[in-house]
């Protein structure tokens, strides 16, 4: 069982759906998607509802995964990257949401409960940050990792058979012997490890990492991004990357969706990205990363804090920080337009150079 799914809403099954989600179906939504499109998720808001008045953690998400891509969400703590990521599986019974995710063409907020097992683990894994809370740490990993296939009508013996197999293909030595082991007798590398062989033991299609390198040494980290980048390779994976650290997202993705205060603010290939910044937001991120191509005395950070999801103004979030604001940055969001292979949330997108950035 993946962590967290026994959290889902007892009674989906029998509820009208909930507003802004499509009929429960598992329909396949060809029409709406290419076939090079793996995810595509539309409108997307998640609401936390409270006493008097739900406060919105993801506010109009919209984005695609195509089929191999290899994407990273990035932004603060709070963002609200992790609830995005989380929303495409709908982890959480305790959050409203709304819009629409298609995975592989299957309408999942509107899936009935009974349903959802034909998105998560067979076609979305997830890489929880955590591998204290996200395997059990009374259960010996293999036999996690079997019991994950018996529950798919896998049997025992072949069951094992995969796990051990997984076990030494993401690089556990002495993998037959390790699936008598318990999380705790791992080293942090090889704990991540066993995560990511939980979320791709049932064969997903995407593969979620939430912060895959948190706590762990640089050799260590790029030991794991390593793994990470070979495994989705040879499986012909798409992988949803969720971190903070540029640096990590510099050296292992195709992709980069920017995030703040719960909108996308900027979405563009990794290279044009840390080539030439076009929102704010984004700039004051890469500024604080150092860089081996350029000589600065000191490194920069971006000013102030970042915006609790209860506290967002108006007009845009990040006016508060933004040294480059104006009036209508305080009194109007600004939409993600698309200027060629970008999108960015800017009002002043074009005095910053977009129409002419890659």
């Amino acid at each position: 069982m993946m962590p967290g799914t026994d959290m889902i809403e007892s009674n989906t099954e029998n509820a009208s759906p909930r507003a802004g989600t499509l009929p429960a179906t598992d329909a396949r939504c060809a029409s709406d998607v290419d076939s090079d499109t793996l995810v595509k998720v539309e409108g997307l808001s998640v609401d936390l509802p409270r006493r008097r008045e739900a406060t919105r953690l993801v506010d109009g998400v919209s984005f695609t995964i195509k089929r191999n891509e290899k994407v990273a969400l990035v932004g603060e703590s709070g963002s609200g990257k992790s609830v995005t990521a989380r929303a495409l599986m709908r982890l959480n019974p305790k959050l409203r949401l709304a819009g629409r995710v298609l995975v592989d063409g299957i309408e999942v907020l509107g899936l009935p409960e009974r349903k959802l097992g034909s998105v998560r683990g067979k076609r979305i894994g997830m890489a929880f940050q955590d591998a204290f809370t996200s395997l059990d740490p009374i259960m010996p990993v293999g036999e996690q990792l079997i019991e994950a296939l018996v529950v798919q009508g896998v049997s025992r013996g072949e069951a094992r058979v995969r796990a051990v197999r997984l076990l030494a293909e993401l690089g556990v030595s002495h993998a037959e012997g390790r699936m008598k082991a318990y999380v705790h007798e791992f080293s942090g590398g090889m704990r991540q490890r066993v995560v990511l062989a939980m979320a791709l033991i049932c064969e997903p299609r995407l593969l979620i990492a939430d912060e895959p390198t948190t706590a762990l040494d640089v050799r260590i980290a790029q030991q794991v991004l390593d793994v990470l980048d070979d495994v989705a390779a040879r499986r012909e994976l798409a992988v949803l990357l969720i971190t903070h650290d540029m640096g990590v997202v510099a050296s292992f993705a195709e992709r980069v969706l920017v995030m703040y205060s719960g909108r996308i603010v900027e979405d563009a290939q990794v290279d044009a990205l840390f080539e030439r910044p076009i929102h704010p937001y984004t700039e004051g991120l890469l500024a604080a990363v150092p860089r081996v191509d350029r000589t600065v005395e000191r490194l920069a950070a971006v000013q102030g804090s970042p915006v609790a999801p209860g506290e967002r103004p108006a007009g845009c979030a990040f006016h508060p920080r933004c040294a480059a604001a104006t009036d209508v940055c305080r009194g109007v969001v600004p939409p993600l337009r698309t200027f060629g292979a970008r999108r960015i949330a800017c009002h002043h997108a074009e005095e910053r150079g977009a129409s002419d950035a890659v």
